[in-house]
């Protein structure tokens, strides 16, 4: 029997993507999605890839109600869960919208596996867990801590999925830690498109190249890295996306896993923009301005353990990640 995937925040930028991988994987999936911050032709983009119907519930995982008509309704025997708030910044100008979506949220969606006996969970974690990593590369045995009420949520996200496990043995968690998702779908009809602002630096790239921005603004060009701007691990979205279909995979086997999910290669902020600037065939402005506060000089993944138990690894390069991010970005002038 095919397995039912519950994909909550299925038509946000790593979801959209994930949907696409799991179909192409041979999963049933149904996207439950409130669209606070995903565009609503996303749906329909989805069918267009996959030529075939998408299963689509407007709901909100801080829902108690939405959600138990939603297990009522199908037994899910698996579920990645995407939806949440993510920005770093905004978190710190409004903490309890991040504990009520993110860890609410969370709390009600374990409420109901539990009830309903849903053996699988991917969790969507972050390297924010990781604080200000003392040693490089980072691996998954790093102390956690939180420096933002973003990265907080996501600490006690793992807190909670592990004291549960802890109860429960045949509840089976895949633990997945994003470094910096990039890119876009090859075809250039799915990609992060924020409805405000970009708090990430490619999408923001993007917008300059655009015109939807002025500039890229660098904060600091004096840290002790190779050209003094912050150097971090990008990883394809796509190639992201293929690590929840290994991780899901696993999980229905019984295997749960705490894993990094990166390349193990940093890009400064001005190699990111040299790359971006040779995909849109432009001169992209920027200006140097102030450090940022919490910003580290460098933050970048060990990704060993995720290949050893997963067998993934990372595929597309910084020049497909920007070529890709720049075909999607680029048709929406058309």
């Amino acid at each position: 029997m095919t397995p039912k995937i519950l994909l909550t925040g299925g038509a946000g930028f790593i979801g959209s993507h994930t949907y696409v991988a799991l179909i192409d994987a041979g999963f049933d999936v149904v996207i439950l999605d409130n669209f606070s911050n995903a565009r609503r032709d996303v749906p329909d983009r989805l069918r267009q890839i996959t030529q075939r119907p998408v299963s689509l519930i407007e709901a909100d995982v801080t829902d108690a109600s939405q959600l138990e008509r939603v297990f009522k309704d199908h037994a899910f025997d698996g579920i990645v869960h995407f939806a949440a708030l993510k920005a770093v910044g905004e978190s710190v100008q409004k903490p309890l919208d991040y504990f009520h979506v993110n860890l609410t949220g969370l709390t009600t969606l374990l409420q109901l596996t539990q009830k309903h006996q849903t053996k699988a969970f991917v969790y969507s974690s972050s390297a924010t867990i990781y604080g200000s990593p003392s040693t490089l590369p980072i691996s998954e045995d790093a102390p956690r801590s939180a420096t933002n009420p973003y990265g907080l949520t996501k600490l006690v996200g793992e807190q909670m999925l592990e004291a549960i496990s802890a109860t429960n043995p045949e509840f089976s968690v895949g633990i997945l830690r994003y470094f910096n998702p990039v890119g876009a779908h090859e075809s250039g009809m799915i990609g992060e498109d924020p409805l405000d602002t970009p708090n990430n630096l490619m999408p923001y790239i993007a917008k300059v190249a655009v015109g939807d921005l002025p500039e890229l603004r660098v904060f600091g060009d004096d840290y002790n890295t190779p050209d003094g701007t912050g150097v971090r691990d990008y990883i394809h979205v796509v190639d992201l996306a293929r690590a929840h279909v290994l991780s899901l995979q696993e999980l229905l086997q019984g295997q749960p896993h705490t894993v990094n999910i990166g390349t193990g290669k940093g890009y400064s902020v001005l190699e990111m923009l040299r790359a971006y600037e040779a995909a849109s065939g432009k001169s992209l402005p920027y200006s140097v301005v102030e450090r940022r506060a919490g910003d580290v000089a460098s933050v970048y993944a060990d990704p060993k353990k995720a290949e050893h138990l997963l067998g993934f690894s990372a595929e597309r390069d910084l020049e497909v990640m920007c070529a890709d991010s720049w075909r999607w970005i680029s048709s929406k002038l058309s």
